[in-house]
C-alpha cells in the first residue's frame, strides 16, 4: 500500500503540473500538445529542472530563474492538490480494490479528476468552463463507466437506469435553472459539467447529495464575502470548483453519509 501511495503521489504531482500548463495554454490559445513550457512573465522556455512539481517552486523561492518575476502560488498548490487527490482516492476508495470493476472505476476517477481540477482552476481564474476541457473529461468518464458496465456491473440494467437518473439530477436540474433564468442564475458550463459529475457518481442519490454539498460549500464561502461587503448580491461566483469538490466528497464518502442520515433520521 505504501509503495502504491508513493507512486500515486508522484503521478498526482505530475498531473497537477500538467493541469497548470493545460489551463494556461488553453487560455492563451497555445498548442497544449506540442508546445514547450515557458515563463508566463518573460516567455523563456523552462528547463527540466524548472518543472519539478513543488520542489522547483520552493528552490526558486517562488520566482522565475530567468526574469526573477514572482511565480504564482497556484502552481505548487494545484500540484499538491492533485497529488493528495490521487493518494486519498486510493486510500479512501469506498469499495474493495481487490475487485477489478472497482479498480476500473477508481482509475476512471483519477483520470477524470485531472480534467475536473483543470476546470476548477480555469473557472476560479476566468469564470469559464472551456469545452476543450469539458468534453474530453466527459469522454473519459463515459468510457470508464462503459468498461465497468460491459465487463463488471453485476446488474447492467440497474446500473444504466441509475446512471441515466444521475445525469438527469446532476445536469438536468442545472439545465432547468439555466433555462428558467435565461442564464442569469447559472452558466451553461455548469450544465455540461453536470454530465461529467453525474456520470462519475452514477447514482441519483449521490448526485442530489453532490448538489447539496456544493451549495453548502458555496454558501460558506459567499456569505462572509457578502457580509463584509467584498461581494455584492449581483456579483458572479464561480460554481464549478464547488461542484468538483463536492463530487470528490460524494465519491469517497457519499454513500456513508447517506447511510448515516438514514440511520439517524429514518430508522
Amino acid at each position: 500500500m505504501l509503495i502504491v501511495s508513493i507512486y500515486l503521489a508522484v503521478l498526482g504531482l505530475c498531473a497537477g503540473s500538467f493541469v497548470n500548463a493545460l489551463v494556461w495554454r488553453i487560455h492563451e490559445s497555445k498548442d497544449f500538445v506540442r508546445g514547450r513550457s515557458q515563463c508566463t512573465s518573460c516567455g523563456h522556455q523552462l528547463a527540466t529542472k524548472d518543472l519539478v512539481p513543488i520542489f522547483s517552486w520552493l528552490s526558486l523561492k517562488g520566482r522565475c530563474r530567468y526574469c526573477r518575476q514572482s511565480i504564482s502560488v497556484q502552481y505548487p498548490l494545484v500540484e499538491a492538490i492533485a497529488g493528495l487527490t490521487f493518494v486519498a482516492s486510493y486510500l479512501l476508495w469506498p469499495s474493495s480494490l481487490q475487485q477489478t470493476g472497482n479498480l476500473v472505476q477508481l482509475i476512471t476517477w483519477l483520470i477524470a479528476s485531472v480534467g475536473l481540477l483543470a476546470l476548477a482552476v480555469y473557472d476560479l481564474k476566468w469564470m469559464l468552463l472551456p469545452s476543450k476541457i469539458l468534453y474530453p473529461t466527459f469522454v473519459v468518464a463515459v468510457l470508464g463507466q462503459v468498461v465497468y458496465l460491459v465487463g463488471y456491473a453485476p446488474d447492467k440494467t440497474s446500473f444504466l437506469i441509475n446512471w441515466a437518473a444521475s445525469i438527469v439530477v446532476a445536469s438536468g436540474l442545472f439545465w432547468l435553472l439555466f433555462t428558467v433564468s435565461r442564464g442569469h442564475w447559472i452558466g451553461y458550463g455548469d450544465v455540461r459539467l453536470g454530465l461529467i459529475t453525474g456520470t462519475l457518481l452514477a447514482k441519483p442519490s449521490l448526485s442530489f447529495l453532490m448538489i447539496f454539498i456544493a451549495s453548502l460549500l458555496g454558501s460558506l464561502v459567499i456569505l462572509p464575502l457578502l457580509v463584509t461587503g467584498k461581494k455584492g448580491l449581483s456579483a458572479k461566483i464561480p460554481y464549478g470548483p464547488f461542484l468538483v469538490l463536492a463530487t470528490a466528497i460524494c465519491l469517497l464518502f457519499g454513500q456513508s453519509l447517506i447511510d448515516w442520515y438514514k440511520n439517524l433520521f429514518i430508522t
